[in-house]
This record gives structure tokens, C-alpha cells and sequence, in this order.
């Protein structure tokens, strides 16, 4: 007897190495979840909202670029993915979403809920189509993670109900194809032109991205061979430990002054595997050799001299075999001490005798770090939060560092924790999210004590949209009044859906609560009341921003609404 286009489905997700579903059920996925049910091999994870499923999707494919799996019924179900779904997009991750759609014989009668999924996903998605037959679906479902895998995006299937009923024409094959994309090997002629550019520049910066993953020992070499400092972005701050000798730090606002300096002070600039948006922080000179597996990435955020197509590991291997050493580390020297002393000023923004009365963000975000568990998941929602938990958290080799990089939207670390901590219950996740993120999708949160997902949420409250607050400010003009938050205890919600939940306002208690905390066996929330005037370190800010800031202070008070 032949197996149903659902059961077919579920068989091809577990024998790829799919271990979860997010999602909520519905009709129009009545086979899918029972087929689920019957075979036994994969989780579902009912989430309370169909964005979280995307979120917690999502996360897992940028945590292990494996596909990640979604799925919501038909119209507002499916089209509550779309917005989480994004956040694969932007960050080039593997995700297979699902929805479901109205029975086949009704389509185009604008029956009840019926939209045109098709279209709705085409722009988050690099591939999206309808199951119109049962006939259809090996060759489909086949191609949907395919170019899940080739793309590195979302690909949608929308299925009827009684498509995913019906027996499927047979089985799913060539399933080996279907699997993450191998390394991009370059042009050795282009390798042999980097290396005479090298070669000839006085001093070299190295500046790392997420493509540099999994080329750590070669990036030390290199570094060492060349007497160069090791730069990174954000998303890319965990493919070293904070204490590397030539890890300098990032760049930008969740970075440095030093990063800033040295990518711009180099004579020649490497961009590894790095599309880095923030063109203001990359130099103009043209001095650049960009390697990266996209071709089309090139120059789009600095003029470059050079564009190397290829995966950056055995670029690298190429570069240090036709490289050689320097001894001149006068250039790195220089940044290692510029780094240093950036390092003291962070250390002195956390330092608990700042204050005795009020709870400064440095501090919490640099405890957290330091008592995290060595293989722990710092996962960091959008927002001021980001700057804290990006600035103040020195990384542990095996720690990784998740988040909405390149979506930057608020209100998505709730979800995207419960991906990965889905992926190891025993893995410490700790999600670090401000009052505004926390309360956009909190409901996910009751996913988490629902399926047994012991996520550590840290609640930074600082009673408003604090990076609306920082971007008005530095023009010179007061944050709104709809800047502002009313306060909710999420403390007390955690503890009304049955999980732990601590709330601090004092100093003194921090360290011993967040020790406490971190040690609970399930999910919980500690919510943090913060100084909501903190300002974080800057890596450019001149003598007109510092007078901007304070005029829009002053206006601040006189309009009664400092701190808000």
C-alpha cells in the first residue's frame, strides 16, 4: 500500500536528521500531525504563536545549519510564519516551512480563511509552491529542501488537506543530495593574486564573519604568520574565545574603538566571510580583499581591490601556503593595547562599586557571562539589550552567541531560544531581552514551561524602548512619550505559568540571585530593573554628539520625562 504524500513527508524529514516541528495544529495539517504521531521519530512542539514556530526554526538552522522546521494551518496560521521567517532569510539558514491551504476542489472561491500563500511567501522564501497533487509530491518536496540547502533560505510548500490524505506516487529519492552546502573552493589564481597583495602591504587587519566558522586554526595562523589582528562582526564574536591573544574584539556599536581603528589604520583589509551592513565603519581607501562564497556581496559594502569566490577555509589554506612569515608586530602590538585599554573601560562600566542603588546593564549582562556554563547559548534579543549582552559578554570556548543579526527584530530571542534549547535540554540557553522585546511574544514563554524547555530569560527593564531612546537623544532630540513602557512583572507571569521567577532591584542581591537563577533545573525569568540613563560605550562619538545628548537631556527634565 502506498504511504501518504503526509506520511512520505515525515519519513523524509526524520531519515535527513530533522528532529522537531514547530508549530500549531489545525484542520488543513490534520494528516500531517497524526502521520507525526504515528511515526514516532520526530517532536512536535506546539508553540503558542505561529511566529515563534518560525523563530524557534530559525534558530536551530543558524545554531547547526541543519533545516529547521515550521509549520501553521491554513491563512492567518501560515501567515503568522512569515514575519519569524525573515529571520532565516537574513541569516541565509536552511528553514522548510509548511503551511496548509483550503481543500483543493474549493480554491478560488474565496472560501473561509483562503489567501494565496504562494505569493504571500515568495519574498521571504527562495522557493515557494503549491502541492497541487499527490503525484507531485516526491519531485516537490525534494526540490523545497533542496534549495533550502542550496540557497540557504526558507523554501514553502503550501498542501491541502486532502493532498497531504492522499497516497503518494511513490517514494522520495536521491535523499543523500539533501544536506548542507559543501565548501566553495576558489580560484588558485585568484588565491596566488591576494597573496602577492599581501605580500606587498606594510600592515594587514583581518576582519571575520559568520562564513569564517569553522576555519579557527587557519585564522590563527594566518594571524600569527602575519603579524595581524583578528577583527570580527557580531555574529561572528563566538568563533573564538574572548581571551585569544589576537581575537581584538568587533566593530561598531556592538564592538570598539579599536576594531574601528585598526580596520581602517591597515594598510591592506581581509573581509572573511563577512557582508558587514555598516559601511561607515569600513575604510574607503579600496585596500580590501573580500573572500566569501557570494559572488554577489562583493564591494557592495566598501570599495575593494580584490574579490575572491570561495569558502573561506580553504582560502585560507591556499593564502598560508604561499605566504611568508613576518616579524614586524609593531601594527598588532599597537591594537593589542588599544584593545586593553578598551577592555578597562568596559571593566569599569561593569564594576559593582559604580553604584550602590541602582543596577547599571554592564553589570548584569558581565555577570551573566562570567557564570555561565562553559558550552552555554547566549542568545541576545534587538534592542539597547543588544549593546549590553554584545559589549559585556566575553565568550568561553564552546559558548555560542545566537540572535536576530541581520533581521535585528525586537521581540524574536524568546523564540529562537526555544529552537536551541529544543536542540540539548542539558545545553544552558540564556536568552538576555529588554521589557519591550519580552513583552511581544511572551507567550512563547509558556512554550518553553509546556514542553520542558529550561530557557534562562533575563528581562532587562528599563521602562522604555531604550535604543529609540538612544537614537533620539544623539540627535539632539527628547525620546516621546510613546518611548515609554508600563511596567509588567514578568517575574510574576513566570510564576503564573507554573516556572520560576525572580524579580531584583537592588545591587547587593544581583550576584546571588543571577547564581540561584541560573541553577534552576527548568525555564524561568529574572527580571532586572536597570538604570534606564546608561548610555553605552560608543566607538565614534564626537564633541557634537556628547552636546547632543545633553540638550536632549535638558529637554528631557523640562518636558518631565527624564528616565522614562
Amino acid at each position: 500500500m502506498s504511504e501518504t504524500v503526509a506520511h512520505l513527508l515525515v519519513d523524509t524529514l526524520a531519515r535527513i536528521g530533522v528532529r522537531h516541528i514547530f508549530g500549531i495544529v489545525g484542520d488543513a495539517l490534520n494528516p500531517f500531525t497524526e502521520a507525526i504521531r504515528a511515526d514516532g521519530r520526530l517532536e512536535w512542539i506546539g508553540v503558542r504563536h505561529e511566529e515563534g514556530a518560525a523563530l524557534a526554526a530559525a534558530g536551530q538552522a543558524k545554531l547547526t545549519g541543519r533545516l529547521g522546521v515550521c509549520c501553521g494551518t491554513t491563512g492567518p496560521g501560515g501567515n503568522h510564519l512569515v514575519a519569524g521567517l525573515y529571520e532565516a532569510r537574513k541569516d541565509h539558514a536552511p528553514v522548510l516551512a509548511i503551511s496548509g491551504g483550503v481543500p483543493s476542489g474549493l480554491r478560488g472561491t474565496d472560501y473561509l480563511q483562503e489567501d494565496d500563500p504562494v505569493s504571500l511567501f515568495r519574498d521571504v522564501s527562495v522557493y515557494s509552491e503549491l502541492l497541487a497533487s499527490a503525484e507531485q509530491a516526491p519531485a516537490l518536496i525534494h526540490q523545497a529542501i533542496a534549495m533550502a540547502y542550496g540557497e540557504r533560505g526558507v523554501a514553502h510548500i503550501s498542501i491541502p488537506p486532502d493532498i497531504f490524505a492522499a497516497n503518494a506516487s511513490g517514494p522520495l529519492t536521491s535523499l543523500a543530495t539533501l544536506r548542507p552546502r559543501p565548501d566553495v573552493l576558489p580560484d588558485p589564481a585568484d588565491i596566488a593574486l591576494a597573496a602577492s597583495m599581501i605580500g606587498e602591504a606594510k600592515t594587514v587587519a583581518i576582519f571575520c564573519g559568520e562564513g569564517c566558522r569553522g576555519a579557527g586554526d587557519e585564522l590563527r595562523a594566518l594571524a600569527g604568520l602575519l603579524k595581524a589582528p583578528l577583527l570580527h562582526s557580531y555574529r561572528g564574536k563566538d568563533i573564538m574565545p574572548h581571551d585569544e591573544p589576537l581575537w581584538m574584539g568587533g566593530v561598531g556599536l556592538i564592538g570598539g574603538k579599536p576594531g574601528v581603528d585598526a580596520l581602517n589604520d591597515a594598510d591592506l583589509l581581509l573581509m572573511l566571510g563577512t557582508d558587514y551592513p555598516y559601511g561607515e565603519f569600513l575604510p574607503s581607501h579600496g585596500r580590501v580583499i573580500q573572500i566569501d562564497e557570494r559572488a554577489g556581496v562583493m564591494g557592495r559594502r566598501a570599495p575593494i581591490s580584490l574579490g575572491v569566490v570561495g569558502s573561506v577555509r580553504p582560502a585560507l589554506l591556499g593564502l598560508l601556503e604561499r605566504l611568508p612569515g613576518r616579524l614586524d608586530t609593531a601594527f598588532s602590538d599597537g591594537i593589542f593595547q588599544a584593545r586593553q585599554s578598551w577592555d578597562d573601560k568596559l571593566d569599569a562600566r561593569a564594576d559593582p562599586a559604580r553604584s550602590d542603588d541602582r543596577i547599571h546593564p554592564p553589570r548584569l549582562a558581565r555577570l551573566l557571562s562570567d557564570l555561565s556554563e562553559e558550552n552555554a547559548v547566549i542568545v541576545t534579543d534587538t534592542g539597547e539589550v543588544t549593546l549590553w549582552a554584545g559589549n559585556w559578554t566575553r565568550q568561553k570556548r564552546g559558548q555560542r552567541i545566537c540572535g536576530s543579526f541581520n533581521n535585528a527584530a525586537v521581540g524574536t530571542g524568546l523564540g529562537i531560544a526555544n529552537g536551541i534549547q529544543a536542540l540539548d535540554r542539558k545545553r544552558q540557553v540564556i536568552l538576555h531581552v529588554g521589557d519591550g522585546g519580552m513583552s511581544m511574544l511572551m507567550s512563547e514563554f509558556i512554550t518553553a514551561v509546556e514542553h520542558d524547555l529550561p530557557i534562562k530569560v533575563v528581562v532587562y527593564d528599563n521602562q522604555g524602548w531604550g535604543l529609540v531612546h538612544l537614537e533620539m537623544e544623539g540627535a539632539g532630540n527628547p525620546a516621546p512619550k510613546g518611548a515609554s513602557l508600563m511596567s509588567v512583572d514578568f517575574a510574576a507571569f513566570a510564576l503564573a505559568c507554573g516556572a520560576d521567577g525572580f524579580r531584583v532591584r537592588e545591587p547587593a542581591r544581583l550576584e546571588e540571585s543571577i547564581r540561584t537563577f541560573l541553577a534552576l533545573p527548568g525555564p524561568a525569568i529574572l527580571h532586572v530593573d536597570v538604570d534606564p540613563n546608561e548610555i553605552p560605550l560608543m566607538p565614534r562619538l564626537d564633541i557634537g554628539q556628547a552636546a547632543r545628548f545633553g540638550l536632549a537631556k535638558a529637554k528631557e527634565i523640562l518636558l518631565g520625562i527624564s528616565g522614562a
